[in-house]
């Protein structure tokens, strides 16, 4: 058995159930008011070990899975396709690849408003005026509106790893020491 494919099926379950809330929320001229609840929805995941739990455990029934599902997003006011599509992703045990969806939905979302993503991994967290001097260079690089995602790793040193897409860019002092190490041995 191949071990990437429980992850290519679980993306494709994800693609499908994604596509589908972005299509209905588009026809019904409600994307802005998705993109709200994904974010508020992601939120809650993140805060919520009790609805994590809920959305990856295999113990509860279909029924209590879809009751908690619906109270919770009914609570939140969730619009009407994301709403219904949660009560049938528990319906049919699917509500594990809710956080895959909420990423797709993201992808789909900021396609539809020529937005790209950039992860942008850095030494120390970036000033307010750092990001916004990365987002507009990078505007002028791809042409389309940049959001960026910013994570800390210290063991960089310095510098910035940046990833739009397929393209990644490494500044960082890490990446440039271990070039120098890798021209040393082959010097030697």
């Amino acid at each position: 058995m191949d071990v990437s494919e429980p992850a290519s099926i679980s993306g494709g379950i994800a693609a499908r159930y994604a596509k589908a809330i972005f299509d209905i929320a588009k026809e019904n001229n409600d994307l802005g008011n998705l993109e709200g609840n994904i974010n508020e929805l992601a939120a809650a995941l993140d805060d919520s070990a009790d609805l994590r739990d809920l959305v990856s455990s295999p113990i509860y029934s279909r029924q209590s899975m879809q009751d908690a599902i619906m109270a919770v997003s009914a609570k939140m006011g969730l619009i009407p396709a994301l709403h219904n599509a949660l009560g049938l992703m528990a319906q049919k045990r699917r509500l594990f690849v809710l956080p895959q969806v909420i990423a797709q939905l993201r992808e789909k979302i900021a396609e539809a408003k020529g937005e790209v993503t950039a992860d942008v991994t850095s030494a120390t967290a970036l000033s307010d005026e750092q990001t916004a001097k990365l987002a507009e260079k990078l505007k002028s690089s791809f042409g389309k509106d940049v959001k960026i995602k910013t994570t800390v790793d210290e063991g960089l040193i310095g510098g910035l790893v940046v990833k739009v897409g397929s393209k990644m860019i490494d500044t960082s002092i890490r990446s440039k020491l271990n070039s120098l190490q890798n021209a040393m041995k082959e010097v030697g």
